[in-house]
């Protein structure tokens, strides 16, 4: 198409926003986050996409990928994602370079939509209305009452069926708390909601497995990270040896690693995470691997810059509507979902593209960069 609109720019800014309470999981802590948020533009159009990640990751968006994608046309992302992932050959692609390319190729698809006229969904074309969430947060720093609160409140206001808390506390050291804060979890939720664990691989291979003799019996179904996923083998025979889904893959960077996670059968459920794994574009390309192999693909934390693509693959298992995020991303964006009953509908509002636009003045006071 000759007269195609063209990607005329792309710009950058850093958000960092406190968190609303110490947050912690089996092997780090954090009391802030900060969002690395990318608009392009074509005319008057404008897209946006972002990551969770270091604010270095912004400079990388300025030096070495707003040239590769700027004059492309603006519908030809594909292309753009493949010129971004040869820019940053030398930079090295896996880490802070892929949640640049991410960011971008994120804001180039909402800018396609938006160019078009669609809802993002609509352009990717839906495989369902509704995308399934889970009730995420539960951190380690929480005491009894914070946790019961926070869980009760998926469960019992907003009618999530699905929450998770985090386990693996000090790198395993604290199982016998790991438990007790389990325990409370099914207490407070009851036997209709379905409860998940996160240890983020803080556990060896051999206190995995006893642990999730211990989680069976509290009616756990997902054990998330059990051991860290740089070790496929371990978690492979793990994944062999207890009754609970395992699950794993966001810190996956590159298509390859989706690859060889499920060539090794480590997951039941693959994990991949929109805002790190470059992007819609990649992140499509793995949902498709792991339809093949017959695994569901969940989507990791960002709930707003998943929510399109979930709904246009048919092996989606769900999002997860992480705590941080979603406060987040309610504070810096108009236009987000509700949760209500246990799912999102992306596009039922029949706005463009991702369906967000940046809340200036509340973002304001965020801003860093």
């Amino acid at each position: 198409m000759r007269d195609q609109p063209a990607v005329d720019a792309a710009d950058t800014a850093v958000y960092t926003v406190p968190t609303d309470a110490p947050e912690g999981d089996g092997t780090l802590a954090w009391d802030k986050t900060t969002l690395v948020l990318v608009t392009v533009r074509s005319g008057t159009t404008t897209g946006l996409g972002y990551t969770y990640a270091p604010a270095a990751t912004a400079h990388l968006v300025r030096e070495l990928l707003t040239d590769a994608v700027t004059g492309l046309p603006a519908y030809d992302v594909p292309r753009a994602n493949e010129r971004m992932c040869r820019a940053v050959r030398n930079a090295g692609l896996p880490g802070l370079a892929a949640q640049a390319v991410a960011a971008v190729d994120i804001a180039l698809w909402d800018l396609k939509a938006r160019l078009l006229g669609l809802p993002l969904v609509h352009l990717l074309g839906a495989a369902r209305t509704d995308v399934p969430v889970y009730g995420s947060g539960g951190f380690t720093t929480y005491d009894a009452g914070r946790q019961e609160r926070q869980l009760r409140g998926w469960a019992e206001e907003q009618g999530i069926p699905r929450v998770k808390i985090k386990i693996g506390e000090s790198w395993g050291a604290r199982q016998d708390r790991d438990l007790e804060r389990v325990a409370r979890a099914r207490a407070a939720i009851g036997d209709r909601a379905e409860l998940y664990v996160d240890a983020n691989g803080g556990y060896t291979g051999g206190q995995a497995v006893r642990v999730a003799g211990a989680l069976a019996d509290q009616g756990v179904t997902w054990f998330e990270e059990p051991v860290s996923s740089d070790h496929l083998a371990v978690l492979a025979g793990l994944r062999g040896r207890i009754p609970l889904d395992v699950a794993a893959g966001e810190y996956g960077y590159t298509l390859p690693y989706f690859e060889h996670m499920l060539a090794a059968g480590a997951v039941d459920c693959l994990q991949a995470d929109i805002t790190r794994c470059g992007g819609i574009t990649v992140w499509m390309r793995a949902a498709a691997l792991a339809h093949a192999r017959g695994i569901d693909i969940s989507g990791h934390c960002a709930p707003h810059a998943h929510a399109h693509a979930a709904a246009a693959v048919p092996n989606l298992r769900h999002l997860e509507w992480f705590h941080d995020h979603v406060r987040i991303e309610r504070l810096l964006f108009d236009g987000v979902l509700d949760p209500g009953g246990g799912s999102v509908t992306p596009g039922a509002d029949g706005v463009p593209g991702l369906g967000l636009t940046l809340a200036e003045e509340r973002a304001r006071p965020y801003r860093t960069q």
